[in-house]
């Protein structure tokens, strides 16, 4: 889940992404967000209608670090 609710950050779970981020601009995100890695969902992919944005891959794999950090308990 992507929220633009920075409130609601985790620490070592959530990935932040401001508009100082070089992936900003490519993300196709309006406003600094965070990926909530605790909040997720599961769609039929006939749901999904395109892609929005990309992030770098070094983002992408911190994310799937930081999944496997909070399934395992860490």
């Amino acid at each position: 889940m992507i929220s633009s609710q920075l409130h609601q950050y985790l620490p070592g779970i959530d990935e932040k992404i401001s508009y100082e981020d070089h992936d900003f601009l490519k993300s196709g995100l309006k406003l600094p967000s965070i990926v909530r890695v605790s909040r997720l969902a599961v769609l039929d992919g006939k749901l999904l209608l395109g892609e929005l944005g990309r992030i770098d891959d070094a983002r992408f794999i911190r994310l799937k670090q930081n999944l496997c950090k909070w399934i395992e308990g860490e």
